[in-house]
């Protein structure tokens, strides 16, 4: 590899050898010792020392810390991360990162490509070990590592004693913090219901290396020279790993056994210790199988041995080997056959009673949305005339609850009895069995792990795995809404589709809409193009009528149920021409609601699209002190616990309406969509007021009416003779005039050239 032949050759500042392997890659891993190897696979071939680009100029290399995140290796090399894309064969220095660091946390996901899979490869924290935990400069990363941000601790200023690490624990959905101060040690956590106490106390010397199990089960190692700790619930409880040096003598810890430890090594289900004193101990990482035992001396240790579990129950003991006519190293490896070693008598370890325990949920990650449950099972033969105890656990009780049972299935082919073992998983919140004060904050997406294991399993059961799977109590990317549309304007002939698919553009008036979606009206008319291929023909809606739509969840395909969780409607045009039927107060909130100028104003430009579940209060919220100081206001909010509706203005035309989701009990997911309408039924609204037409109309009638009774009376009067006189004098003469020359006169018209025919006759 190139970058291994050019450069500056990196070593470990630290005296104690280490090995990194890849959690999902299985023939990728580091060594870390006074020379560094990377190597794609699993140390078959030979290996140039590991160096960095001189181009990069980092002095003297001296690394402190390396993680994998992907397909990115990182290193601590002078206090400061540098990572390299194995893939693309690519040198970086990380950027964000203003302050010296000496180690990286982080994890890494191994269940397939889902997305929240990768995004649990993808943050790191970096940070320096010992540093005063209320001063220390903490960064995170969420893009593996390519780039930092300053992470800032609720309360971090006020916290006594050094930093011992930071880390993601998903499982927990939790961060925690390491906090040390006069030699003792515990976990701080960031967020409910955990953040109100701290992990229990344990005695802390030397400088502990943590090691966080792969798998996301919430296993961690923390170890010195002198010691090795372990928890199960990422850092709540904290105990010394016991080791059996045969059937009559154990000892409570390493400390106790007077033991130095060289190397450990770890997988989901297994941990391996070399000592300098030249001594092998294996462990499972079960729920009741804490301990070490010792296997048969052999000659493995020296300073640049360290172990490897390449499979479950195989472990590699590796050392390099320098070549002296080659710059590059051979690696000796001695590979133990856990399950063969513990068969050896001299152990008297007790034979599995298990033959078989399997689920299809094995190694899978599934989704638990709001409200929803998942049902899943496992199938266990154990040996004849033994009774195993399968076990049931979840690492992050807080959010998920399990009810499980379990009953006979039938016979195997050799006769044993099969059982069957059916676990239902749901919100820990809609369980009804776990107090508040025990459960997480619903609002927030979670994770945990299930596992199905048997509880008093012996340690020969090394190729009996426990059965692991991913649950993350959050959104349901399959689910989508749809507005029905079961009369449109086009099943009425109003619309035709053929010209809706022709680049059909209309026209909005400029006093009907505003741009700014506060009712600003504009200066000239707006011209839509309407995009049918996404919102095919419009719902047909009568003007005159109070409307809101019938929303439908969806999930991949298929219908699942009428929403009728709350939910907000914008017109993506900026259209106004329609309001509520409800206000604040015939929406008997008891604060002051929401509304689209608030959501607007408070989220700038993109305000208009940012109303959901993560910024919606209700107004009958008792927790919302916002006084309700303008009770008559419009309320926006349809569906829930009122009957609200939209109201259009005498208006005929197309609406493009936007629709979000906001009740956050509803689901985790952003339910979002856009759908339009078609308003009709509106006359065409007249040239003046309405009030002023009545008024002239009312005027006219009260004339005519004033006319036809001071007519009659007026012409009884010498003034009413001669008017009427006049006008019959002006009729005579108009008559004569029309017989003999072409009407000029105003007055003569058809009637009167017939009045004189008769007259002549």
């Amino acid at each position: 590899m190139r970058q291994q032949m050019q450069g500056d050759h990196e070593r470990l500042s630290s005296m104690t050898t280490r090995l990194i392997r890849h959690p999902c890659q299985e023939n990728i891993a580091l060594y870390l010792g006074r020379q560094l190897f990377f190597t794609r696979n699993n140390f078959e071939s030979s290996l140039l020392p590991f160096s960095i680009p001189t181009i990069l100029q980092v002095g003297v290399p001296e690394v402190t810390h390396a993680h994998f995140a992907g397909p990115l290796l990182l290193l601590v090399v002078n206090q400061k991360v540098y990572f390299y894309d194995y893939e693309a064969e690519f040198w970086a220095p990380s950027r964000g990162i203003k302050h010296p660091v000496s180690h990286l946390s982080g994890d890494n996901c191994c269940y397939g490509e889902h997305f929240l899979c990768l995004d649990i490869s993808s943050f790191i924290f970096a940070y320096l070990y010992g540093d005063a935990i209320a001063q220390t400069k903490i960064y995170f990363s969420d893009n593996q590592g390519r780039t930092f941000q300053k992470y800032l601790q609720k309360g971090q200023e006020e916290l006594v004693g050094s930093l011992g690490g930071i880390f993601y624990f998903h499982s927990l959905s939790q961060i925690g913090l390491l906090l040390i101060n006069q030699g003792r040690a515990q976990f701080l956590y960031t967020d409910y219901p955990l953040n109100h106490s701290l992990g229990l106390p344990f005695n802390y010397s030397g400088s502990l290396e943590v090691i966080v199990a792969p798998g996301q089960k919430g296993i961690l190692l923390l170890w010195f020279e002198k010691n090795l700790l372990i928890s199960k619930n990422v850092g709540q409880l904290v105990d010394s790993v016991p080791v059996k040096e045969s059937q009559s003598v154990s000892h409570s810890s390493i400390l106790e056994a007077n033991l130095t430890i060289h190397s450990v090594a770890a997988n989901e289900n297994e941990m391996a210790v070399l000592t300098r004193e030249n001594k092998l101990y294996y462990g499972s990482l079960g729920i009741l199988t804490n301990f070490l035992i010792k296997f048969a001396d052999q000659n493995l240790w020296s300073q640049e041995t360290v172990l490897m579990f390449t499979k479950p129950g195989i472990l590699q003991v590796l050392t390099p080997i320098p070549d002296a006519s080659f710059p590059a190293f051979d690696f000796q490896k001695c590979i133990v056959n856990i399950q063969a070693v513990l068969m050896d008598p001299q152990l008297q370890i007790g034979f599995c009673k298990v033959e078989l325990l399997q689920a299809d949920f094995e190694d899978k990650m599934y989704i638990i949305d709001m409200n929803s449950k998942l049902e899943l099972a496992a199938f266990m033969i154990p040996r004849p005339g033994t009774s195993p105890v399968p076990v049931v656990t979840v690492s992050n009780p807080h959010s998920l609850g399990l009810q499980a049972v379990i009953y006979e299935n039938g016979y195997s082919y050799d006769g044993n009895i099969e059982y069957r073992l059916n676990i239902s998983l749901r919100q820990q919140q809609h369980g009804g069995r776990a107090d508040p004060s025990f459960t997480s904050r619903i609002q927030k997406p979670t994770m945990s792990t299930v596992t199905v294991d048997i509880a008093n399993k012996e340690i020969s059961c090394v190729d009996l795995k426990p059965l692991t799977a991913i649950i993350s109590i959050g959104c349901d990317i399959d689910k989508k809404i749809v507005v029905r549309n079961e009369i449109s304007a086009c099943n009425k002939g109003i619309l035709d589709p053929v010209t809706l698919q022709n680049n059909y553009s209309y026209v909005i008036e400029k006093d009907a809409y505003a741009l700014d979606f506060l009712g600003q009206k504009s200066t000239e008319d707006l011209v839509v193009r309407y995009p049918y291929k996404k919102l095919g023909c419009p719902l047909l809606v009568y003007y005159d009528i109070p409307w809101k739509p019938v929303v439908e969840l969806w999930r991949d395909g298929s219908f699942q149920e009428v929403i009728h969780a709350e939910y907000v409607l914008l017109e993506v045009n900026g259209l106004f021409t329609y309001t509520y039927s409800l206000t604040a107060r015939t929406a008997l909130c008891t604060s002051q609601p929401q509304n689209w100028s608030s959501i607007v104003k408070a989220g700038g430009h993109m305000g208009s699209y940012t109303w959901n579940r993560e910024n919606y209060v209700s107004c009958h919220d008792p927790n919302n002190r916002v006084p309700l100081e303008w009770p008559d206001v419009p309320y926006h909010i349809l569906g829930g616990p009122t009957d609200n509706k939209v109201t259009f203005n005498q208006r005929n035309g197309i609406y493009v309406f936007f629709i979000s989701i906001v009740d956050p009990y509803y689901s985790y997911c952003h339910l979002e969509n856009t759908f339009s309408v078609y308003v009709y039924g509106a006359f065409p609204l007249p040239l003046f007021p309405p009030e002023i037409t009545i008024l002239l109309l009312m005027l006219a009638i009260l004339l005519s009416v004033w006319l036809a009774y001071m007519i009659p009376k007026v012409l009884h009067t010498e003034w009413g003779r001669r008017v009427w006189g006049l006008w019959a004098h002006l009729g005579r003469s108009c008559a004569r005039s029309c017989g003999h020359v072409p009407c000029k006169c105003c007055a003569c018209t058809e009637e009167a050239q017939t009045h004189l025919k008769i007259k002549n006759v």
